[in-house]
């Protein structure tokens, strides 16, 4: 249990709310930055930003990027949906009249928008649409010689990490700067605790406890117009093709956490269970309402990882690192129980993580000294995989099995036309994996 008083309560679901923070945290946290502009992208006085994906994750990250400084302008956007594009364009206009730069010609529509947005002259993509698309978007931005910055998770299977991977690794080469929505590595707090943990502040590590625990985001209620593909895109944090569950969008932001702390390093074997038991109308597709992990690492440490989104419960964020020496708990306000205890506590106003992501981001790239976070970002993603296969299949699944996984989401093609890989049976609901009948692939 978290000291009194600091259960985090559904602590990062506002993340998804458009814009929510972003304006205000960003002037009160950094307001004029001094810049440095002797080495951008382009050599010029402005940075130039495209973003993918113009929901209320990207919209949020395009208002994080112009808090980065007066110098950067979002020039382009590109979503699969027209409407999208065209509500969060206006309201961003609004909020940024003076680094809002996006005129007719560089709003793109359709399935290819985010290869127009990346060849429109920008110098550094904003990724941050349908999780399905990330490793494919930051392939070639990466090919083009754009520096990135590409929402949480990169992939959902093992073969679309391995485009990650190798855009990473092609992003150390070309001297570009790659930062991954894995927020918590971005708090002040968080790393202040991550450090004292690493100096041996709670003694050696011998077990990891991590919650998210919430309600359901993100629900669409289907409209008579869309088609099967428009309403599952739409309501595309509900199904399991585009999302990759909850171990994916939430538990991720825990396990880059408690990665973190144990070196980021590959755990021997995983087994999980989970399954749906409340959310089962049609409105919540075919993903699990409840879901947890064990990691097992070499050294004998265990993570423990638990997630749900059924209404009506207790919710809970926290990380809790059990030493010889002591308890530390993560994130809300950082603290470390035992001999010697330690509470964080803040300087001035509270930085805000997402600002801070951006900040750090175009900072690297004023000073021509690129910051890569792709070592991470892929091991991250590929916990959050090996844990939903587990929890999936019922089955305990090795590191060395996980990376063999031949499992791709990937689509033949991609239209309005397509129809997705899951459909929902003649009572309306989507089927979803059986736990000892779903086979590890």
């Amino acid at each position: 249990m978290l000291p009194k008083g600091d259960s985090q309560k559904s602590s990062l679901s506002s993340r998804r709310q458009f814009l929510q923070r972003a304006v205000v945290s960003g002037a009160a946290a950094y307001g004029a930055l001094e810049l440095s502009r002797s080495a951008h992208a382009a050599g010029s006085d402005v940075i130039k930003v495209g973003l993918i994906g113009c929901g209320g994750r990207g919209s949020g990250a395009a208002a994080n990027a112009m808090n980065a400084g007066k110098d950067v302008r979002l020039v382009a956007m590109g979503d699969v949906f027209a409407d999208h594009l065209a509500s969060s364009r206006e309201q961003l206009k609004k909020m940024y009249p003076e680094q809002m730069m996006v005129d007719d010609q560089h709003c793109f529509v359709g399935f290819d928008a985010y290869q127009q947005v990346i060849q429109s002259g920008v110098d550094v993509v904003v990724i941050a649409c349908t999780s399905h698309f990330h490793a494919v978007a930051l392939k070639a931005a990466v090919d083009a010689g754009k520096h990135v910055f590409v929402e949480k998770p990169v992939a959902l299977d093992v073969p679309s990490i391995k485009l990650a991977m190798a855009a990473s690794e092609e992003a150390t080469k070309k001297n570009l700067s790659l930062v991954n929505g894995l927020c918590w590595r971005y708090d002040l707090g968080v790393r202040e605790c991550v450090k004292r943990i690493l100096d041996g502040q709670i003694g050696e590590i011998i077990a990891i406890q991590e919650h998210y625990l919430r309600g359901p985001y993100g629900l669409r209620e289907r409209k008579p117009e869309w088609n099967e593909m428009q309403y599952q895109l739409q309501n595309w944090y509900h199904f399991n093709w585009l999302s990759g569950d909850d171990f994916a969008q939430s538990l991720i932001h825990n396990i880059s956490v408690t990665s973190w702390v144990i070196g980021d390093i590959a755990p021997l074997q995983a087994w999980g269970m989970g399954g749906r038991q409340i959310c089962v109308e049609p409105k919540y597709g075919d993903a699990f309402d409840h879901q947890s992990v064990v990691y097992e690492y070499a050294n004998g440490v265990r993570i423990f990882g638990y997630c749900r989104d059924i209404p009506g419960c207790y919710n809970e964020t926290s990380d809790i690192i059990l030493g010889t020496k002591g308890r530390a708990f993560m994130p809300g306000r950082p603290q470390i129980e035992g001999e010697k205890p330690w509470r964080y506590e803040s300087s001035g106003s509270k930085a805000n993580m997402y600002d801070v992501e951006h900040k750090e981001l175009f900072e690297s790239i004023r000073a021509g000294k690129p910051l890569n976070n792709g070592k991470y970002m892929c091991i991250c993603t590929l916990l959050g995989i090996m844990a939903q296969l587990a929890a999936y299949t019922g089955q305990q699944i090795t590191w060395d099995q996980l990376m063999k996984s031949q499992l791709s989401y990937a689509l033949p093609r991609y239209g309005w036309d397509v129809e997705p890989p899951v459909k929902p049976g003649a009572n309306g609901q989507y089927p979803t994996a059986m736990p000892g009948l779903t086979q590890f692939r």
